[in-house]
């Protein structure tokens, strides 16, 4: 083997070690921070989208601080369709990180038929890291 050679293995070596950190670190990581009901059900419009709605499907979260009831809240929208909020009692750590600009997302992870509005939909609120 020629010195040469040798010298382009070796910086072919490096520049594959140097990759793959580089790939694992760009790598996001979601962490589950809670499960909640969705507070005001029977007050938006997850009643009139119920049909439509899916365990996995995406939620915005959207926070208003000017909320006349709560300076905390948390809207839930699907596909830009209010459906209630993250209730009052779950929702401090939500809009402090959201406040943060912290990648927080939700998801529905489980949809029930049900006489009681807050057992209707459970939604999963996520922190990508």
């Amino acid at each position: 083997m020629s010195r040469r050679s040798f010298l382009e293995r070796i910086a072919a070596l490096a520049g594959t070690s140097i990759v793959a950190p580089l790939t694992q670190a760009t790598t996001t990581r979601t962490i589950e921070l809670q499960r909640s009901p969705l507070a005001g059900f029977q007050y938006h419009r997850a009643e009139a989208v119920w049909p439509l709605l899916s365990v996995g499907a995406a939620l915005d979260l959207v926070r208003e601080p000017d909320n006349a009831h709560d300076s905390r809240a948390v809207r839930v929208d699907w596909q830009g369709q209010k459906l209630g909020y993250v209730p009052r009692i779950d929702n401090a750590a939500v809009s402090h990180l959201l406040d943060g600009g912290q990648a927080v997302t939700a998801r529905i992870v489980a949809l029930r038929q049900s006489g009681n509005p807050w057992e209707r939909v459970e939604l999963a609120v996520n922190l990508s890291q």
